[in-house]
């Protein structure tokens, strides 16, 4: 399981559970499918010494938690993407395409994310269709590009 599910389980089965991501990645892709799994707050290890007591500080108040870096990211992500939101995957699509990029298949997929094999197929194919995508290798390409996969 990635962070980003154990997230939205930790949110789905503990709501008030206030969420803080401890990693070494700041890709905005990334970053913006952790929050919208639930996420409150968001550490890069590199700013770990300086900020990590804030962080668990803040998030015990229920307040969330960005660095500098992180916040920039977000802000530069959001003014450029202000008009073209229509285009982006939906957290689902993001996570079948990232399963898939991983090397599941679309029925271990469904069994992962507790979905019908169906409902996978359709993710994949908006997913596809969205990114303008032909064949799996053009999946597992964008995967890598937006930092949802380790190449």
């Amino acid at each position: 399981m990635n962070g980003i599910e154990a997230t939205r389980q930790i949110r789905a089965f503990q709501p008030r559970t206030e969420v803080l991501i401890f990693t070494m990645h700041g890709s905005e892709p990334l970053i913006r499918e952790l929050l919208e799994a639930g996420a409150r707050g968001y550490l890069l290890k590199s700013d770990a010494r300086r900020f990590l007591i804030a962080a668990v500080e803040a998030l015990a108040r229920h307040q969330p938690f960005f660095t500098g870096p992180v916040s920039e990211t977000l802000l530069s992500s959001y003014l450029a993407n202000s008009h073209a939101q229509g285009d982006a995957l939906s957290s689902r699509e993001r996570g079948v395409v990232q399963l898939i990029a991983e090397g599941r298949t679309n029925k271990e997929v469904a069994q992962l994310l507790g979905i019908n094999l169906k409902t996978v197929e359709t993710h994949r194919a908006a997913a596809m269709r969205k990114i303008n995508a032909h064949t799996s290798a053009d999946l597992v390409r964008y995967a890598i590009r937006n930092k949802m996969v380790e190449p």
